[in-house]
């Protein structure tokens, strides 16, 4: 890959990842307005679910439209990677100005609610995970916004690295199979 070929891969990288940004910030959203109308709740997991199939799709369109329909493995995961890079950097700025100065405790106080449900209660029982549900649910309110938001982020990259081995083998294409019209 050449120096003109990184820069245009980083620039595809971040205008997609600007789009996947918004994808994730609506189904973020959805998910804190789910606690007050649960049917928003399905719409975010939707929204979410969605992550990899629009990945691929932007994938596909920068081999198709970029590289002539001809994408190594290689190149392939290193532009997903980047592509959840770019969305993640930006999903984590979002989270942590929403934490830190729109949300006034509002998810805490609603996520515990809603786990503390006589259904939630029992299944967590049933798992064995009531004791470690209200450690965990303890030290989520001990942590500041930038630690959600930096937690958030890590697991974005590491859901968004094994997504893009996934991906880059579905996605690749070699110069011959270009050439006879597969």
């Amino acid at each position: 890959m050449t120096g003109v070929e990184y820069i245009q891969m980083k620039a595809f990288a971040r205008y997609d990842g600007l789009k996947l940004f918004v994808l994730w910030l609506a189904s973020f959203a959805c998910y804190v307005a789910g606690f007050r109308t649960p049917g928003l709740g399905l719409v975010a997991m939707v929204l979410a679910l969605l992550t990899p199939f629009m990945a691929y799709r932007m994938l596909r369109r920068y081999r198709e439209d970029v590289l002539g329909g001809a994408i190594s493995f290689r190149r392939g995961w290193f532009y997903v990677v980047l592509l959840f890079l770019n969305a993640g950097l930006l999903f984590a700025v979002a989270q942590f100005v929403y934490f830190n100065y729109m949300d006034q405790g509002y998810f805490m106080s609603a996520m515990t609610e809603m786990l503390n449900t006589p259904e939630s209660a029992a299944a967590m029982k049933q798992m064995g995970m009531g004791a470690t549900l209200n450690q965990t649910i303890d030290m989520m309110r001990q942590m500041r916004p930038i630690d959600l938001a930096l937690n958030i982020l890590m697991s974005n990259m590491l859901i968004g690295c094994l997504v893009a081995l996934l991906l880059a083998a579905l996605g690749k294409r070699d110069v011959g199979e270009v050439m006879s019209g597969k």
